[in-house]
């Protein structure tokens, strides 16, 4: 920082040139920051000490005179530019270029300061961890041209020029002095403020040194620490704001990087996650901003905390505004009556007089249209338009007709006639962008331009034509959203020469439109401003008068001569004062960036036409022209000197320039807009008078829309200069930018708004967006309107200084409201651009946007990446923008994504489309290849978390609460068992076995079971007798080789089949308790083979029953890898034995004594083995038999997983009790033939049948598409009276919706699908049988599930979730919803567990230590009051019973039970109860290419795993979108999320998820992800 005081232009010629060849090298990343101070410190060290009075202090002024608050303006480093001057360096250019028109030294230097707090860490927030191939990047093409630079480009999108003002560069001390302060102070703001609401005193907290917080850390040993809450509100005093926390140094005190840590289940896991994972959440123990008051529990309250207000904010202080009037529009005699009259009086007059020169590519003139030329040229076309297109009754224009104008920036001439020949014709020429392909950026948005002007004729040039695409048969192609085009060239021989008898009409300007100006809005819609002949005439007399223009004067136009300045300067006012224009296309700009300049020296011409980047890029090449002179030049016109950041741009090149001339008075900003036209322009100076003054503002007054003078924090300053005075003969006003139009005060920020005759008068075609631009009538604080007049918003923001001078700080475009404070993005990008991207950021290429998420307006920040910057580099830049951005704007950034190179749209011009950027943001098209997301810091209006209320428990508190009301308890119940009369049947029927004997003796050849292969062939039946007989071979077998005990367990171990049933009645026969356990998977041994080791090491089996080839397995080599194969107990293979007869067949002394074991895994990942006793086992089938009216001339099929519930029930017991035959379908068949299911159904006419969901779901997707190719063959599903799904779990209802309407073509009855609802403690609940009603649905609000509250909405309410009814409660069952922590009875249509109490209720968990307090909980467990006599087991499920207006079949209100979700799968967070299906399902809903998710919590963290579909370019696209909708729809901040493929989210056999598993898995680093991202 040696050189800030050293007056660059004094130094010595070769010095300087020194400087410009090393700042070209740093621009090109030849060198580094750090050498390049180096060498330039000493370069300048010389001369130094030979300037001893340079002034380093600055006065506290609010409006510093000129240029004398700054001695020397250095160019400094003009550093990276966007576009280098000598070709043979360009040769080399990196992509990494700074954008400089944001460049200012004190700007950068601010944002070193911020960063100096935080300095040194290396990545201090957990990085996303990333599969290698989604690191590849999309090739940048080569052809791209080096200056198409950032957002910033030419017209059209954002502007923003060169940075922070360089008034503030004396006042900056050494750096040490800035990093102390700036830990100093921002240490207060945050602490401060929230220490304070909680009325505590307001202490100074100390700057805590930053590495003695690392440390700190770094000794926190993880695993001891319980899991912090990260969403506590307790504010804590925190010192210096150390945004992003030190790294957690490797963990090395006292334990190894790869010591395995324990989570909170003990799960032990591998480091790396967790590590990361606790970085995270030491990155989220910092307290919100704002305190959080008061969590409300009425149903009303409102979701979204509204942020108290500060009593520090700054309130505007001054007087209301007065209406600031331009000089009067002076009268001259020879002003033409119209500005055709003009042109046809210089056409006559003045032939010769040039008119227009057009350069060519090389810069060098191409031809020079003259007045004569350009005036006979405009005749043709509008004598041609009129008379030659279409025939003279039907002509194809008539006056007032639309016409679009489509030529290239590099045509003026063509273009120029057509302007001119379309006001000639009176026909309205609206000039557009060539579009450049079918898909164009901003096509669509032309198209509703178009649409909305009625265009449908299109001018263009022949080789502007042949450019356009085509389709194949050579036709113009249909552009996306256009209307129908007819196509016209305007070249010179396809014109007519009028007839001697024609002449244009050229009446005076009256009020009919003249021209339309396209104009693009903050949402990307393209209006058209239409400008009147009187408006168009007024507005180049006030530009005439303004600007001092003469007859024959010279300009140089930089500018696009379609719109804006370039079109009013250049186009129409030239033509009106005769001047000669010299227009420099933008494609000229790029190949000679000095090109305007040498037009400017070579024609002495007296006004410039610019934007602050051709300056800068002048600047930038200047070196290469050592005899340039600019003193002719009376008025340099910068058209975006309204940019607060065009300061320094001005600043710099009058510095480099003033040598050759330039003289500081003649800069003029101007400020204009689309709808306005020319708001103010800043009046050439005399010659010395002083320079007007510069405000510097501070940003945090800005941010509250008030003018406050910058004087302490110089790190949030941003300097303005003046745009000039107001236009002649108009008046303007500040107005608040939202709400009424009402004056501002003094020192307040508003609108501008103009009324002026030489304004648009409207959007054409667009009457009611019209109506509140072009027509607002200002208010005062009382609200009444200040007169008569309209005046029309400009869309910039500003306020009018001393001496009425106009001050722009931004645009109403660039506007983010953050929590009700303003924020730029051009200061944003400016910040961002601070930040040394020179390694990161491809050429500048900055967006910035906000998205609405959950009520407030959130920033996003995308960048483009250099294709060399390494992960390392972009994630520690990334980490910095968002430390720069909090401390210069005190705001948090909710998204930063960096995407490949050239991969975001662009504006005709090169620019960065942002609408459509935003768009594919949100649409998850962006692709990026690094993401950061921080809605941790900066979503701070979410309500408090829910504080729990302590549980009186008691009849009185229940009272209160329910029952006075006169709610009837929520209980409800199946029909009656009935008494069974008959002797016999009690006998038959007690035991199960002795059912099979009785079966086998009166009806042994009745078939109870066909087996069904892949084909549909029926490969094994079993008749009553042949079961009968093969069971009492496994049953000899067993008493034979197993030696066996009565009771000792045995595992059954076969594939779903007849050997299974075979084996399981084998088991009863001999008096040993079956456990059927799925066989291991042949291909995944060492998944599926623990699973089968645990089962039968926890069971105690004695022996195992398998098949040969199972056998094998479990003796395999593959197997012994997995587990230890020595110690498997007896195994016995049932597939060929010999025909023997069991001694006897045992016979059970009582019913109470257990048939068998079930054992099954929960979603949770619990294994849990219930006991069932044979008189459960006996009602549980008669209860089936009377719900679905079994009997033995009855088919049913079954497509289910046989293991374990209901399932096991229907495969093996059911038909055995009820003598009705069942077809098996195993679900694996399904895999190779997909129609098996449902062409069996059709074949054999079922009309019952039980699915699984992940059958339902493997025929929905499988088979959508197919229905017509079924239909052919005869597929036939009307027969199906009941389609029951197999669950323990909420019914699917979008699941089975969507498979009722897919197969309503095939007959299938919408009323047949229904659910069954099972649980641990009691296998079979409901069961939609044949005589309840059609279950019904139930719209819940969320929020209140949330709260454990039912609350019934309509549907299609926000926030609404439809639940099904689970199906018909069995006979014999009851069910009672109780509060879990009370245990006492809810009334109807509340939310608690629910209870069941049925003479099938399994008997006890079986467990091997004996368990008593558990059992006794769970499965014999009373009310704390109500009836506490009954014995009831719990099923760990939430729901509620509802009464619904539907009867029963004894003619009694139906009582319908929904089921909502598993207790244990829940999860607290916030206070509040989640189910995780509800926000998986708005996850899934996200994107296209989430093909399934699931999510769980660690250490109060959300996890969301979501498995992509699409390609792996789409994988950071998913984190945003989920973290948007969960935040959206459940208010939940998602902690990481990890994006997998295809899956590897686990699911049993049930299709449940199993979620713990996965939560294992990830935490031990075993699921591969594509990319893992952690929220901060």
């Amino acid at each position: 920082m040696a050189d800030r005081g050293v007056d660059l232009s004094a130094l010595p010629k070769e010095v300087r040139d020194q400087l410009a060849e090393l700042d070209l090298e740093l621009s090109e990343g030849d060198i580094t920051q750090k050498g390049y101070e180096k060498k330039r410190a000493k370069l300048l060290a010389p001369y130094i000490h030979q300037m001893p009075n340079v002034d380093l202090s600055l006065p506290d002024v609010q409006l510093s005179p000129g240029h004398s608050a700054d001695p020397s303006p250095s160019p400094e480093a003009p550093g990276p530019s966007t576009s280098s001057a000598s070709k043979h360096h360009r040769t080399h250019r990196s992509g990494g270029a700074r954008d400089e028109r944001y460049r200012s030294d004190i700007h950068t230097e601010a944002v070193q300061a911020a960063l100096a707090k935080h300095k040194e860490e290396k990545m201090a927030l957990p990085m996303p961890t990333k599969r290698r191939s989604a690191f590849v990047q999309s090739p940048v093409d080569n052809c791209t041209p080096p200056d198409t630079s950032s957002a910033s480009e030419d017209e059209g999108s954002l502007r923003r020029q060169a940075a922070l003002s360089a008034a503030l560069a004396q006042s900056l001390q050494s750096p040490d002095y800035w990093i102390n302060r700036s830990v100093q102070s921002s240490s207060t703001s945050s602490s401060a403020s929230s220490t304070l609401s909680h009325g505590e005193p307001k202490t100074q907290p100390q700057p805590q040194p930053v590495s003695a917080l690392a440390d700190v850390l770094a000794h926190t040993r993880i695993e001891n620490s319980v899991p912090p809450d990260v969403t506590s509100s307790t504010p804590q005093e925190r010192g210096s704001r150390v945004d992003l926390p030190p790294a957690v140094r490797g963990m090395s005190r006292g334990q190894s990087r790869s010591s395995m840590l324990d989570t909170a289940d003990g799960v032990p896991v591998n480091s790396r996650v967790s590590t990361k994972i606790q970085q995270l959440l030491n990155t989220l123990k910092r307290p919100k901003r704002p305190p959080l008051s008061e969590f409300f529990l009425d149903d009303s309250e409102e979701i979204v905390e509204v942020p108290q207000p500060d009593p520090n904010t700054p309130k505007p202080e001054g007087r209301q505004i007065i209406p600031v009037k331009g000089e009067p529009l002076g009268v001259v005699s020879n002003w033409p009556p119209a500005l055709q009259a003009a042109l046809a009086r210089w056409g006559a007059t003045q032939a010769k007089s040039p008119a227009l020169t057009a350069l060519d590519i090389t810069g060098k003139p191409l031809y020079t249209l003259t007045y004569g030329k350009l005036w006979s040229r405009s005749l043709k076309l509008a004598y041609t338009l009129l008379n030659k297109l279409g025939t003279k009754a039907d002509p194809v224009l008539k006056p007032g007709d639309r016409v679009a104008l489509v030529y290239p920036n590099s045509d003026p001439g063509m273009f120029w006639v057509a302007f001119y020949g379309c006001l000639l014709a009176e026909v309205i020429p609206v000039p557009i962008e060539v579009p450049l392909s079918r898909q164009d950026a901003g096509s669509q948005q032309i198209g509703f331009l178009l649409g909305s002007c009625g265009v449908g004729l299109a001018l263009t040039s022949e080789v502007c034509l042949k450019g356009l695409p085509k389709t194949p048969s050579g036709e113009i192609m249909q552009f996306k959203g256009w209307p129908r085009m007819k196509w016209v060239v305007t070249d010179t021989k396809y014109l007519t020469k009028p007839s001697k008898d024609w002449q244009p009409h050229i009446p005076t300007a009256n009020t009919d439109t003249a021209y339309i100006e396209y104009k693009a809005s903050k949402e990307g819609t393209v209006m058209g401003v239409a400008v009147s002949k009187i408006s168009m005439l007024t507005h180049c007399q006030a530009l005439t008068q303004a600007c001092n223009y003469c007859e024959g004067e010279t300009l140089v136009n930089v500018l696009d001569c379609k719109k804006d300045m370039g079109l009013w300067h250049g186009v129409l006012t030239s033509v009106m004062n005769r001047i000669h224009t010299i227009t420099v296309p933008y494609a000229v700009m790029k190949a000679c960036p000095m090109s305007w300049v040498q037009r400017v020296h070579i024609h002495k011409a007296r006004v410039a036409l610019v934007k602050c980047r051709d300056l800068h890029w002048a600047m930038m090449a200047h070196r290469d022209q050592r005899d340039t002179n600019l003193s002719s030049i009376r008025m340099l016109i910068v058209a975006d000197g309204a940019n607060p950041w065009s300061v320094s741009s001005c600043d710099a090149f009058l510095n480099v320039f003033q040598s050759h001339g330039l003289k500081p008075e003649v800069i003029c900003p101007c400020a204009s807009s689309p709808e306005a036209l020319t708001v103010a322009i800043r009046r050439p100076g005399a010659r010395g008078a002083p320079l007007p003054a510069r405000a510097i503002l501070s940003m945090g007054g800005l941010s509250h829309g008030v003018i406050r003078v910058n004087t302490e924090d110089k790190n949030s300053a941003l300097t303005v200069q003046d745009v000039g005075h107001v236009m002649p003969g108009a008046l303007m006003c500040i107005v608040k930018p939202d709400g009424p139009p009402q004056l501002c005060k003094t020192d307040e920020i508003g609108e501008i708004v103009l009324n002026s005759r030489a304004g648009g008068t409207m959007y054409y075609g667009l009457p009611g967006v019209t109506k509140n631009t072009f027509e607002v009538i200002p208010v005062n604080q009382a609200g009444a309107p200040i007169g008569e007049i309209p005046f029309t918003r400009t869309g910039l923001l500003g306020f009018v200084g001393p001496g009425s001078l106009v001050f722009v700080v931004g645009k109403i475009e660039g506007l983010l409201m953050v929590s009700s404070r303003r924020h730029n993005a051009d200061d944003l990008v400016a910040t961002a651009l601070a930040v040394e991207p020179v390694k990161t950021v491809y050429r500048g290429r900055i967006a910035v946007f906000s998205v609405t998420v959950f009520y407030d307006e959130r920033i996003v920040i995308v960048a483009e990446q250099r294709p060399d910057a390494s992960e390392e580099d972009s994630f520690q830049w990334m980490s910095r923008v968002l430390q720069a951005i909090d401390s210069i704007h005190q705001v948090g950034l909710y998204c930063l994504a960096l995407v490949p190179a050239n991969t975001l749209p662009k504006t005709p011009l090169g620019g960065i489309h942002i609408c459509e950027t935003k768009q594919n943001f949100l649409e998850g098209n962006l692709h990026p290849c690094n993401i950061l997301m921080c809605p941790h810091t900066c979503v701070t209006n979410l309500p408090k978390p829910r504080q729990k209320q302590p549980v009186g428990v008691g009849p009185a508190s229940i009272m209160v609460g329910n029952l006075v009301a006169g709610k009837r308890i929520a209980q409800a119940a199946g029909r009656e068992l009935g008494v069974v009369e008959d002797q016999d049947l009690i006998r038959k029927h007690q035991f199960l076995s002795e059912a099979l004997q009785w079966r086998a003796q009166t009806d042994p050849d009745h078939v109870l079971y066909v087996l069904l292969n892949a084909k549909g062939v029926a490969v094994c039946t079993a008749t009553c007798v042949q079961l009968h007989k093969r069971a009492e071979k496994i049953t000899a077998a067993l008493m034979e080789r197993g030696g066996l005990n009565t009771g000792d367990n045995v595992v059954l171990l076969y594939p779903p089949g007849i050997d299974l049933i075979a084996a399981f009645y084998g088991c009863l026969y001999a008096g040993v308790i079956p456990v059927t356990v799925r066989p291991p998977h042949p291909q995944n041994l060492a998944a599926t083979l623990p699973t089968v080791r645990m089962i039968i090491d926890v069971s105690k089996a004695a022996c195992i029953l398998t098949t040969q080839p199972l056998m094998r397995i479990l003796r395999s080599r593959e197997a012994a890898a997995s587990v230890n194969v020595k110690t498997w107990p007896t195994i016995i293979d049932t597939d060929d034995l010999p025909r023997k007869r069991p001694p006897q067949i045992y016979k059970p002394p009582t019913a109470e004594m257990l048939a068998y074991l079930d054992f099954s895994v929960s979603t949770t990942g619990m294994l849990t083995g219930v006991k069932m006793s044979h008189a459960a086992v006996s009602t549980l089938c008669r209860s089936i038999k009377l719900q679905c009216e079994l009997y033995s001339s009855r088919q049913i099929a079954i497509c289910l997983d046989p293991y374990c519930g209901l399932g096991f029930v229907l495969w093996c017991l059911s038909s055995v009790y009820s003598g009705h035959q069942s077809i098996l379908i195993p679900p694996l068949e399904l895999e190779s033939s997909l129609p098996l299911w449902l062409s069996t159904l059709s074949q054999y006419k079922i009309r019952d049948t039980f699915c699984s969901y992940s059958v339902m779901e493997l025929c929905t997707k499988g088979l959508g598409t197919q229905t017509e190719i079924l239909k052919a063959r005869g597929l036939n599903l009307s027969c199906v009276r009941s389609c029951v799904v197999i669950a323990e779990e909420r019914p699917r209802l979008s699941l089975t919706q969507s498979f009722s309407k897919l197969f309503k073509d095939l007959g299938l009855s919408p009323r047949a699908v229904s659910t069954a609802f099972g649980s641990r403690v009691n296998l079979a609940i409901c069961l939609q049988g044949t005589a309840g009603p059609d279950p019904s649905t139930v719209y819940v609000d969320m929020k209140s599930l949330r709260h454990d509250r039912v609350r019934l909405v309509e549907r299609g309410a926000p926030q609404s979730l439809p639940l099904m009814e689970s199906g018909t409660i069995l006979p014999g069952v009851r069910v009672i919803i109780v509060n879990p922590e009370t245990r006492g009875p809810l009334g109807d249509s509340h939310l608690g567990e629910i209870w069941v109490n049925s003479p099938h209720s399994a008997s006890g968990y079986y467990t091997i230590y004996g368990e008593e307090s558990l059992q006794a909980d769970h499965f014999n467990t009373r009310l704390s009051f109500g009836e506490p006599h009954t014995l009831w087991a719990r099923t760990g499920y939430l729901g509620f019973v509802k009464r619904t207006e539907l009867l029963d079949a004894s003619g009694d209100r139906h009582d319908a039970l929904f089921v909502v979700g598993s207790l244990d799968e829940t999860l607290e967070l916030r206070g509040l109860r989640y189910h995780p299906i509800d926000i998986e399902t708005s996850v899934s809903r996200a994107h296209r290419s989430i093909a399934e998710s699931a999510v769980f919590t660690w250490t109060n963290l959300l996890v969301v795993v979501a498995e992509l579909s699409g390609s792996e370019q789409e994988a950071l696209d998913l984190v945003p979108l989920v973290t948007n909708v969960v935040l959206e729809e459940h208010h939940l901040i998602v902690g990481v999320v990890v994006i997998v493929d295809p899956g590897v989210i686990p699911i049993n056999s049930r299709g449940e998820k199993q979620r713990m598993h996965l939560r294992d898995s990830f935490l031990a680093d075993q699921l591969d992800p594509i990319y893992v991202a952690y929220n901060m």
